[in-house]
């Protein structure tokens, strides 16, 4: 009803200023020539002239106005149009931007920003979707070429087993590149479960190595210990995948005989948790990518130890969603130091 009200009121305003631009007009032409006229004839004129400037006014504003603001409107039309048929490289040239906060200005920065954006998500899907087949695709050439080695009739019991025990490591890291993927496609989906309640952080780290006992008593690994009595407010079963994650890396990546060193403390209103180890370490031009998914330091040592490339980014994520944070100081062959700090 607003705009109904508003646009007659437009409507009056523009008649009023048509009407007196002609009656002024014809008052000229009738005072000029002092022409004789009845008032009716006066107003009959008075009447042609103004359509007369309607039309003219019409006719100017059609010729020099509305084509570029028309040439303005088909440039987005075309633009739009190519964004949703997925050609992203779309980079409209802002005639307005010498015009501060000028409206078409603003849509023309606002298709562009959203052109940038979403060619960065479709370059991070191709990725994405080109790393998962390049995960897969490894571990199911291995269970296909050994398998078709085992229909050979002339194989011995020990090396039928051998084959056997290939499959079975294979198809273990096709289990759980599938159930990385799900957690994470969960967790970004801003639907995943999070209930956060308050629990001994200590504990459940204490927990967690004595699960992972026969990992780091296979390879005689020395533990040095030290957890400090902490409570924190955090979704216990998420947080347990953080410390699993980071716990196992450091197991894997550690050789026989070393040592690894987990500590927890307090610092102000803030929960520290380390996990050192002495393994291999990771370069300097690799640490800003290790969160990264698919990201592997050692390809050929990550393959054979059965990782992901996933597990630290689940890992970021979690902490994320806590609002805390996770550094890494690493050097080649002298270890690597996850640090996870928590909010009390």
């Amino acid at each position: 009803m607003l705009r109904i009200g508003t646009a007659v009121i437009a409507w009056l305003i523009v008649t009023v200023c048509y009407w007196s631009l002609a009656y002024l007009g014809t008052s000229f032409i009738h005072k000029k020539w002092d022409l004789h006229i009845s008032d009716f004839s006066r107003g009959l004129i008075t009447l042609f002239a103004m359509i007369f400037l309607f039309i003219l006014t019409s006719w100017i504003f059609s010729r020099f106005v509305s084509p570029r603001r028309m040439d303005f409107f088909t440039m987005m039309i075309d633009a739009m149009r190519r964004i949703s048929k997925g050609d992203y490289d779309v980079k409209l040239a802002n005639q307005f931007k010498h015009k501060k906060n000028h409206p078409f200005g603003k849509i023309v920065e606002s298709i562009n920003e959203m052109a940038v954006e979403l060619n960065q998500i479709e370059q991070m899907r191709q990725e994405f979707i080109s790393n998962v087949s390049h995960e897969i695709q490894s571990p199911l050439a291995s269970i296909s070429g050994f398998a078709t080695v085992l229909k050979q009739s002339d194989l011995t019991l020990k090396e039928r087993e051998h084959y056997l025990g290939i499959i079975e490591t294979e198809s273990r890291r096709l289990a759980n590149l599938s159930d990385n993927l799900l957690k994470l496609t969960s967790i970004e989906s801003q639907h995943h479960p999070f209930e956060p309640v308050a629990y001994r952080l200590d504990k459940q780290i204490r927990e967690i190595i004595l699960s992972c006992e026969p990992q780091w008593v296979a390879e005689s690994l020395e533990l040095d210990i030290s957890l400090d009595e902490v409570e924190i407010i955090a979704d216990e079963e998420l947080m347990s995948q953080v410390w699993i994650n980071l716990i196992n890396n450091s197991i894997k990546f550690t050789p026989s005989g070393s040592s690894l060193k987990i500590v927890l403390y307090q610092r102000a209103q803030e929960a520290v948790v380390t996990i050192a180890d002495t393994g291999m370490g990771i370069a300097e031009e690799d640490q800003a990518h290790i969160f990264e998914r698919f990201y592997k330091v050692d390809k050929s040592r990550n393959r054979m130890l059965g990782g992901s490339g996933l597990g630290l980014s689940i890992t970021k994520k979690i902490i994320d969603m806590h609002n805390g944070s996770i550094q890494v100081q690493s050097k080649l062959n002298e270890g690597t130091i996850f640090t996870v700090t928590l909010l009390i």
